[in-house]
């Protein structure tokens, strides 16, 4: 047990049969294969082909700086450490280095041969240098010298020049120089401006040629006397995993901050580079950059395709999804003569909000909105974990402190990729006089909660959100997610003793709604799932979730096969269970969705939960990974209201039913389409979804 209090050790995975789990990293690049499959997808308009085309490259990148550089990093240590699939962190890396280079193949003539000729038919063209005319070249002469030339800086290589530092993820040219006097040889590194456009659009806004390719074609102009020979571009991938020692840092804030400008420094993880790259320049990378050949990667095609983010912002609805405004449902919708006061509608009964099917807006951002302004409103608690450049929630949060109300904020640093946004946030509501906590040494904070304290006159009444998703915007509007409103005095006094708890000190801290993790979750999680073994003539077990990755979990879920449990599980991403195994996992059944949507809520529902034929449902932050039930401040809030019961439980039938976006995992680890491409389906959740909440926003929805 730490200083906080939590349990610092999981239940012991069983040692034998390391073949009854997946491989987790492996099972992440299968993820992330679905997602390419969407890009092949001919039922997908092509800009969003080209969209998930990025996301894919995205993935990957952080795939390498994080996991890779993390199973390197235990390689160069010699730990030994086995994954509970029994693979070494160099068997590992050999398997994902195989399945990364079929993955790159897929991608690039997926892009090359499939997408990038479907989009010329409709009249966006990617040109190379060597394809346009001389109208063409005139026009990208004069886009360079006034707007690409005065920020490039070249970089040689010499006795005088060391060799220069890569940044991570930035497009580089590895020059390779004559010099007409002395026919020596020189080597130079021109770095691609990464504020600058990935593709350059020609005047007629209809053809795109890469930055690269550009630059490429005026080194001349930068190397002026200098024969160039060669150009490669090339990109480097590095650690990006911070290494806090929490428990030495007397400042939180500023040991993150100190790690973030580490993290520039990071080693080296991987090498992309131009296939027709010579040998010469590709051992001097390798050399300088401290890398094996196994972490080089050569492509055929333009490197860095997360750029293709700039080509779907064009303006061609007619080759993307039908647009989607989120609904209001019924319960949140103002009259027209009467502003809509949140506190009543929630004090009526608890409200579910599905996003981004039903609007962030006026619902969870109008909460606390609505509760910055308000003068019965004493205290208002909540917990940032990612949230969006122009937050209204943070602008609510400052006009609340503003106004003398009590306003505490739970920022995680720690949130991995924004911790610099978090520190950013963090200071501007400090100097708002937001009460700033960092969350616990040890823990990431993790949960997605808010708690309103609000003078009724007759007592006071605690009102509460409790979400699967981040207080961010942004991604409400990409996100499946879920969350309640609620005014239950239970989960009011709860998320009082959650808040307490991280902004103060205190040990065994008791809940009676909320599983909280790192306290009771993984505990109470394998009641529930024991229950369901135990009911008599078989239980039922649905779950939702982003990844399932811890052996403990998996173990009980096994066990609960064995006796007879019926287990559907619905997870997005990562899968370390192997379904269907006679003997082991018979009535469990695995199903992933990807589509227009990140699926991204969390619901574990037990048939009998609640005793014999009362079913039982959770909705909630955590996954079932070690991270999330060990070393993390998670929280699930049961569903109490039948109606809402009955909502949640549709939304798993609705996604079960699916067979557009859905796969299905196999015992042997491999993922299938649930309906081969060319049948079509007669379910796709994401429109069924909008039907739903199309249905709630009309006024008669509840009649």
């Amino acid at each position: 047990m730490d200083a906080s209090g939590a349990t610092t050790s999981a239940v012991e995975p069983a040692t034998e049969d390391p073949d009854r789990f997946l491989n987790r990293e492996l099972s992440w690049l299968d993820f992330n294969a679905r997602v390419l499959e969407s890009a092949a997808d001919p039922r997908v308009p092509l800009l969003e082909r080209a969209k998930f085309c990025a996301i894919f490259s995205q993935n990957l990148d952080e795939f390498f700086q994080v996991r890779v550089a993390g199973l390197s990093d235990q390689l160069v240590a010699k730990l030994g450490r086995t994954s509970p699939d029994g693979r070494s962190p160099g068997d590992q890396l050999k398997a994902i280095a195989a399945r990364v280079g079929d993955l790159v193949d897929r991608l690039e003539h997926l892009f090359i041969e499939d997408i990038v000729p479907g989009l010329a038919e409709v009249g966006i063209v990617f040109s190379s240098w060597e394809q346009l005319d001389e109208d063409d070249r005139d026009y990208l002469v004069e886009e360079f010298d006034t707007r690409i030339f005065p920020v490039l800086t070249p970089l040689a290589v010499d006795p005088g020049h060391p060799f220069p530092y890569i940044s991570s993820l930035s497009l580089n040219l590895a020059v390779v120089l004559r010099d007409p006097v002395t026919d020596e040889r020189r080597f130079a590194r021109v770095k691609v401006p990464p504020l600058l456009p990935r593709f350059v659009v020609m005047p007629d806004g209809e053809r795109f040629v890469p930055l690269e390719q550009v630059i490429a074609a005026h080194l001349d102009r930068l190397f002026p006397g200098m024969e160039v020979t060669e150009t490669f571009a090339f990109r480097v991938t590095r650690n990006a995993d911070l290494t806090l020692e929490e428990e030495e840092a007397d400042d939180l804030l500023a040991a993150v901050e100190m790690e973030l400008r580490r993290r520039r420094f990071g080693s080296a993880v991987r090498l992309e580079v131009d296939a027709l790259v010579t040998p010469e320049v590709r051992e001097l990378l390798v050399r300088e950059l401290d890398l094996t050949a196994d972490a080089v990667h050569e492509s055929v095609g333009p490197l860095d395709l997360g750029g293709l983010w700039s080509l779907h912002g064009l303006d061609r609805p007619d080759l993307k999804d039908e647009p989607w405004t989120p609904v209001t449902q019924s319960r949140l919708s103002a009259s027209d003569d009467e502003r809509l006061d949140i506190f009543s509608v929630i004090a009526d009964g608890d409200v579910l909000v599905h996003h981004p099917y039903d609007s962030f807006s006026t619902s969870v951002e109008e909460f606390v909105r609505q509760a910055s302004r308000d003068p019965k409103v004493l205290a208002i608690k909540l917990a940032l974990y990612r949230t969006s450049g122009d937050s209204s929630i943070i602008k609510s949060l400052i006009r609340a402190a503003e106004r003398g109300k009590q306003v505490a904020a739970l920022v995680e640093l720690k949130a991995r990729f924004d911790e610099a946004a978090n520190i950013g946030w963090a200071r501007a509501l400090e100097q708002a006089g937001v009460h700033v906590t960092y969350g616990l040494v040890g823990l990431k904070t993790h949960t997605k909660t808010a708690l309103v304290v609000r003078d009724e006159g007759t007592g006071v009444r605690s009102y509460c959100h409790i979400g699967t998703g981040n207080y961010n915007a942004k991604t409400a509007k990409l996100y499946e997610d879920l969350g309640i409103l609620t005014a239950d005095p239970l989960v009011g006094a709860d998320l009082a003793q959650l808040f307490n708890f991280l902004t103060g000190y205190g040990r065994n801290v008791q809940y009676r709604r909320l599983l909280v993790a790192p306290h009771p979750l993984r505990e109470r999680l394998y009641e529930l799932i024991d229950g369901e073994a135990a009911t008599p003539g078989g239980g039922r077990i649905v779950m939702k979730m982003n990844s399932l990755v811890d052996p403990g979990m998996i173990d009980r879920l096994y066990t609960a096969s064995q006796a007879g449990v019926e287990i559907d599980l619905l997870i997005r991403g990562i899968c370390c269970l192997r379904p269907g195994v006679p003997g082991l996992s018979e009535t469990i059944r695995v199903r992933s969705l990807i589509g227009r949507y990140l699926e991204h809520s969390r619901i574990y529902h037990f048939a009998n939960g609640a005793g014999p034929g009362a079913p039982l449902s959770y909705i909630g932050s955590a996954d079932l990974m070690p991270r999330n039930l060990d070393r993390r401040i998670e929280a699930l809030v049961p569903v109490i209201d039948p109606l809402l019961l009955r909502r949640v439980m549709e939304i798993l039938q609705v996604c079960m039913a699916d067979d557009t976006l859905a796969w299905s995992l196999g015992p042997s680890g491999d993922w299938e389409r649930c309906a081969p491409i060319d049948a079509g389906g007669t379910v796709d959740a994401h429109l069924r979804f909008q039907e739903l909440a199309l249905a709630r926003g009309r006024r008669d929805a509840d009649a």
